[in-house]
């Protein structure tokens, strides 16, 4: 209640002050000028970025040349693209790039036994480096049931294995890189047969 009272008598003296005020003079309006009144407002600069994307979220494998000692299934990379829309002053010194990938191992839907991620290997394939000539594509990993066709490269994606690189962001800042890969499964030729699945993840560091 003491609330409601105060606000009752604050309500009363402004009427009481309107009423006062009833009889002030009212000037009459003589001549107006009108002011353009404009503003530049500049867009927020943004700092630029180092970004990862992929064309899709996933890739089915084919048998493709399988012969009586093993099966092979190959597949396309989705189209892996690295853009940089950062300046040269928003790079730090010395430093690069690197797409990196790896795997998990198959995964059987009906309980069948995994088959390793050593058994899933890839070439990459630079798509488009830019003119620098300084993003280069990663060396072939093959399977762990082929011969090296590098020193230690049959290993399968176990591993974070190398996609795609620069080895100075500074001179390919500004633009965007494209790569894919060949993929390529192979078990041996008695795998039971069956839906199988792997998680294949890309990892951009610099």
């Amino acid at each position: 209640m003491k609330i409601q009272h105060k606000w009752l008598l604050a309500a009363a003296v402004a009427m009481t002050t309107t009423v006062g005020f009833s009889g002030a003079a009212i000037a009459d309006p003589g001549d107006s000028s009108d002011i353009a009144v404009s503003v530049e407002i500049a867009p927020i600069e943004e700092p630029g970025v180092l970004a990862l994307s992929v064309s899709a979220n996933s890739v089915a494998l084919a048998e493709n040349g399988s012969t009586l000692e093993e099966r092979q299934f190959t597949g396309t990379l989705p189209t892996v693209t690295v853009t940089d829309t950062r300046t040269g002053d928003e790079i730090p010194d010395g430093a690069a790039w690197a797409v990196l990938g790896n795997a998990t191992d198959f995964t059987g839907t009906a309980g069948q036994a995994a088959i390793s991620a050593g058994h899933l290997g890839w070439k990459p394939n630079l798509i488009d480096g830019g003119d620098t000539g300084l993003v280069a594509e990663g060396e072939e990993v093959v399977t762990v049931l082929d011969e090296e066709t590098q020193p230690g490269n049959n290993v399968g994606l176990v591993d974070q294995e190398l996609l795609v690189s620069t080895f100075d962001s500074a001179e390919v800042t500004e633009g965007s890189y494209t790569v894919n890969a060949g993929l390529t499964l192979k078990t041996p030729a008695d795998v039971a047969a069956g839906s199988y699945s792997s998680t294949l993840t890309l990892s951009l560091f610099e």
